[in-house]
């Protein structure tokens, strides 16, 4: 069942974005060469502290850290380690959310640690503009899967591949509600978009094919052939006036 919220809910959950694009903006910021996954996650735990709200993902199924960090060919649910130290040329996928008075906030971004190269930097504009083209449809004339139609046309005119296994999701006081978000999906199919939905968009993209497989650990997914992989999120309301991203500083 989806859950429409209403304006008051919606500006709680704005409360709980600002706060979830604000340390992951700062995440970015200390994702350089030498740095480990392991001093990114402690780093957000730590404002998690500071600023009085829950991390969202400790604990979520069992997942053993605040952020899921995923580098290079991970696509998703990357678990922040001690060993994985970044290197100048690496991408490092920061998955990250917030709990305020019982409201989700959920965001992600994919950052390219010193100076990548040109593949790495087309990947992330193009992963980033995909959100933003999917975001585009979150009006309330269109249908779910126009969403996932536009991203999956535009990423595939680069010859780019979406990822079929992990989709995005409605979001509110549960990390995961109804209805899942697919990247891909048919033009004017799905149901109806309406006014108090409110949606975590997430596209991510791989420079080869689509096919992932998960690792020993249980979580870390990864590119089968071994390409690069990006990640971008936004929590997304929907309303009269058009789609309101809650997950920014603005």
């Amino acid at each position: 069942m989806v859950v429409l919220k209403s304006t008051r809910e919606i500006e709680a959950m704005a409360t709980a974005g600002r706060i979830t694009a604000q340390i992951l903006k700062e995440m970015g910021e200390i994702a350089k060469p030498g740095a480990t996954t392991y001093d990114i996650d402690q780093f957000a735990a730590s404002r998690c502290k500071d600023l009085r709200v829950k991390a969202a993902f400790k604990g979520q199924y069992g997942f053993p850290a605040s952020v899921c960090i995923s580098v290079n060919e991970e696509v998703v649910h990357g678990i922040p380690s001690k060993k994985r130290v970044l290197k100048e040329g690496d991408i490092v996928g920061c998955d990250f959310g917030v709990i305020i008075d019982g409201w989700y906030g959920d965001s992600a971004r994919t950052f390219g640690v010193g100076k990548i190269n040109t593949e790495a930097e087309k990947l992330l504009k193009v992963t980033e503009e995909s959100l933003f083209k999917g975001i585009e449809m979150c009006t309330v004339e269109n249908r779910l899967f126009d969403i996932g139609h536009s991203i999956q046309n535009y990423v595939e005119s680069f010859g780019y591949s979406v990822v079929r296994e992990f989709v995005g999701h409605g979001i509110g006081k549960s990390l995961h509600e109804d209805p899942q978000v697919p990247n891909y999906g048919p033009k004017g199919k799905g149901i109806p978009l309406k006014s108090g939905m409110v949606l975590a968009i997430e596209p991510m993209i791989n420079v080869g094919g689509a096919q992932v497989r998960v690792l020993k650990d249980g979580w870390t997914a990864v590119t089968v052939d071994g390409s690069l992989s990006a990640h971008f999120e936004h929590t997304i309301a929907i309303t009269d006036a058009g789609p309101r991203i809650l997950t920014t500083l603005g």
